[in-house]
C-alpha cells in the first residue's frame, strides 16, 4: 500500500529518511535533556527497572552520537549546494557556523549542557579544514579520532570531532543517496551488527548501572545503537510504513534547529510545575515529552505547509547569505 508524498515532509533536494533521523534524534535528545533541565536526580543504586535506568539504556548517549553524525553530512551537504551559489562556499561556512555558535551561546543561558555552541567550535576548528581534504583521508581520520575517543575518554563531547568527520566522508561517499533507495540487505546487515555489538555491552552496563554515564561503555553500547537506531529507521522508511513513519519525523527533523530551542523553552516552563520537581518528576516525564513533541509535529507539518524554513531556520540561512531567504 502506498499514498502521494506528503508536502510537509517531501521538498526538492531532500532526502526524507536523512530528515525522519533527524527528528528522531531530537525525540531522543528532548529525553536525555529534560532531566538535566530540570534537575531530576540521575540513575542511581544497583539495576532496579526505574526509568532513570531506563533511559541510560536506552536514550542516553544514543541519539547524541546519530545527530552529530547527520550534522557533519549535512554540513557537507550545505557546503556543496553553497558551492552551487558563490565562487566562495567556505567562507558562507565559516559565517554558518559562527550563527550558530551565537545561537548557542544565548541558548546556553538556558540549557548549559546545550550543544550549538560546541558543535560551532568543533566546527570551524575540524569540519571547516577538513572540507579541502579526500574523502579517504576524512574517513580514516574521523575513524581514528572516534575510536581514540571509546577507547582513552569518556566520550561526550570528545566523540564530536569523529563523528563529524564520519558524517562529512559520508556524504562525500553518497550515504544519504543510499538512504533514499536503500538497499535491504545491506541496511539489515548494518542493524545485525549492531545489535550484536550493543547486546553484550548493554549486559554490562546493567550490571553496572551505577556507575552509567559517560564511561567507555556506556559511549561504546551508546555508538553502537545509534547505528542500530538509524539503520532501522532506513529500513521503516523504506516499508509499506515509511510514509507515516516519514509524516510524523521529517518534519521534526526539516525545522530540527527550531524545534531544539523551542523545546528548551518548553521544558524551562514546565520545570516550574510541582509536579515536575524532585525524584517524582520522573512520573510526568515521559507524557510532557509526549506532549512536547505531539506540538512540535503538529506546529512543523502546519508551518511546512505555508513556508519553506522553519523561523530560526529561515534566520540563520539569511544571515549567512546576506539576503532575506524566500520563505514562501
Amino acid at each position: 500500500m502506498s499514498v502521494p508524498p506528503d508536502p510537509t515532509t517531501t521538498a526538492p533536494g531532500r532526502v526524507d529518511a536523512l530528515d525522519a533521523l533527524r527528528g528522531l534524534a531530537l525525540c531522543g535528545i528532548l529525553l536525555v535533556n529534560m532531566p538535566a533541565i530540570a534537575g531530576l536526580p540521575p540513575a542511581a543504586g544497583s539495576w532496579s527497572g526505574t526509568l532513570p535506568q531506563w533511559l541510560e539504556l536506552t536514550a542516553h548517549q544514543r541519539f547524541f552520537p546519530l545527530f552529530s553524525f547527520l550534522f557533519g553530512l549535512g554540513t557537507a551537504l550545505f557546503l556543496d549546494a553553497a558551492a552551487r551559489r558563490t565562487t566562495r562556499p567556505r567562507l558562507v561556512l565559516l559565517r554558518r557556523l559562527l550563527v550558530l555558535g551565537v545561537l548557542g551561546a544565548a541558548h546556553h543561558l538556558l540549557q548549559p549542557g546545550e550543544a550549538l555552541l560546541p558543535y560551532a567550535i568543533v566546527g570551524v576548528v575540524v569540519l571547516l579544514p577538513a572540507s579541502w581534504l579526500p574523502r579517504p583521508v576524512i574517513a580514516l581520520g574521523g575513524a581514528a579520532a572516534t575510536g581514540v575517543a571509546l577507547a582513552f575518554t569518556s566520550g561526550g563531547l570528545l566523540l564530536v570531532p569523529g563523528l563529524f568527520l564520519l558524517g562529512l566522508a559520508a556524504a562525500r561517499y553518497g550515504l544519504h543517496h543510499r538512504m533514499a533507495a536503500p538497499n535491504r540487505a545491506v541496511w539489515t546487515a548494518v542493524l545485525a551488527g549492531a545489535v550484536v555489538v550493543a547486546v553484550p555491552l548493554l549486559s554490562i552496563q546493567v550490571d553496572t548501572i551505577e556507575h552509567s554515564g559517560f564511561d567507555r561503555v556506556s559511549s561504546t553500547a551508546g555508538l553502537a545503537m545509534a547505528v542500530g537506531y538509524a539503520s532501522a529507521l532506513v529500513l521503516l522508511t523504506a516499508s509499506r510504513f515509511g510514509p507515516w513513519a516519514s509524516s510524523v519525523l521529517a518534519p521534526l527533523g526539516r525545522l530540527a534547529l527550531t524545534n531544539y530551542l523551542t523545546a528548551t523553552l518548553m521544558v524551562v516552563l514546565l520545570t516550574t510545575a510541582p509536579a515536575f520537581s524532585g525524584p517524582g518528576g520522573y512520573r510526568v516525564l515521559l507524557p510532557l515529552a509526549a506532549a512536547i513533541l505531539v506540538v512540535q509535529v503538529v506546529a512543523s507539518r502546519w508551518w511546512l505547509r505555508r513556508f519553506r524554513y522553519g523561523p530560526v531556520e529561515w534566520l540563520w540561512r539569511s544571515i549567512v547569505w546576506w539576503s532575506p531567504a524566500r520563505m514562501r
